[in-house]
């Protein structure tokens, strides 16, 4: 089987990786249907996130199941499931509390962009959809792997519903699709920081009722301005960076909610400035297992189509310039088929 493998910055590499295997009863072993490059995936590749060697790369999958360990009871094979990026039992107390990103036993998928991925933990990682989606529906399906249940976390731990005024810090597609979530909320008012054309006029799609291309101190003094000198009552952080979280905090009203999704480089916190703004601040890896079943319900109703974001296809063997384009801002996000 091959794989993608990152050797070095800039050196992603298709080759010869072993097939997966049931390695534990709990297992499952699946088919990939699609599977795609993420933007935490461009900080190993820029090199600002160091590799200890030839790494396996990917992290968003979803396919049919082939086979399963014999300690798997609610997976069966010939489902076609989604998981989360990291499997989880989904029933230690993290779990119960609705943070699987943070279970007891997890264990973060890393070999995703390959034909053949084995799941660990898979009664509690996966999830069926009601049938095998066509082939249109296979992309917003892949998006909730990851991306789509990343901006639904984004929007829920920033109190987001109706009648809030909503920031988002982000453009990529995490910061798109917490667009989208925000308005399933009910939002009253989002306002997406992007300097991008094509990724505002996505965001727009998405629901996002106004567009600030500013950044920094100019783009805190805008919001301000929208917002009447208040802030928002929800922002939301998909980037990463000290400048988007300087500019997230920066942004948010006295009181309000701020939560961060962006896995931070190099992010440092004010103590003492964040005590005098009372913001709440709630992040980190986003517990996608918790939304799945939701998630699942609107993309086979047709009321969310989190899909849009993957502006790039391409053969899963050409997965080097699926990363070359995002690392450009060429695509907003690269989608990978297998070609089984």
């Amino acid at each position: 089987m091959r794989g993608a493998v990152l050797h070095a910055p800039h050196d992603v590499r298709f080759e010869e990786r072993p097939e997966p295997k049931i390695e534990q009863p709990t297992d499952a072993i699946i088919r990939i249907a699609a599977t795609c490059v993420c933007g935490s995936d461009l900080w190993p590749y820029r090199g600002a996130q160091p590799i200890a060697g030839p790494t396996p790369m990917g992290h968003e999958y979803c396919g049919v199941v082939e086979e399963v360990g014999r300690g798997v009871s609610s997976i069966k094979p010939g489902q076609f499931v989604i998981g989360s990026f990291f499997a989880s039992d989904n029933t230690c107390p993290n779990c119960r509390a609705g943070y699987q990103s943070g279970c007891m036993h997890a264990q973060f998928i890393t070999t995703a962009q390959a034909p053949v991925l084995r799941v660990p933990l898979a009664d509690g990682t996966l999830v069926p959809t009601s049938g095998v989606p066509s082939g249109d529906m296979v992309p917003s399906m892949l998006a909730l792997s990851d991306v789509m249940g990343t901006g639904w976390f984004a929007a829920d731990a920033a109190n987001v519903g109706p009648g809030k005024t909503v920031v988002v810090v982000g453009d990529g597609a995490v910061g798109l699709l917490a667009v989208l979530s925000a308005k399933m909320m009910g939002a009253d008012r989002i306002i997406a920081m992007s300097g991008h054309e094509a990724r505002q006029k996505l965001a727009q799609q998405f629901g996002a009722t106004d567009i600030v291309a500013a950044r920094g101190d100019d783009g805190i003094a805008r919001i301000k301005e929208i917002t009447r000198g208040i802030g928002a009552d929800s922002v939301l952080e998909c980037v990463g960076t000290q400048q988007s979280m300087t500019q997230a905090i920066g942004s948010t009203r006295q009181g309000g909610y701020l939560s961060y999704v962006g896995v931070p480089h190099g992010v440092v916190f004010d103590g003492q400035q964040i005590f005098y703004t009372h913001v709440h601040l709630h992040g980190g890896p986003a517990p996608v297992r918790r939304f799945l079943p939701k998630l699942i319900e609107l993309v086979e109703e047709g009321k969310i189509v989190p899909g849009k974001v993957f502006d790039l296809t391409l053969p899963l063997d050409q997965v080097a310039e699926g990363y070359r384009a995002m690392d450009q801002r060429r695509a907003i996000k690269a989608l990978l088929h297998p070609s089984n």
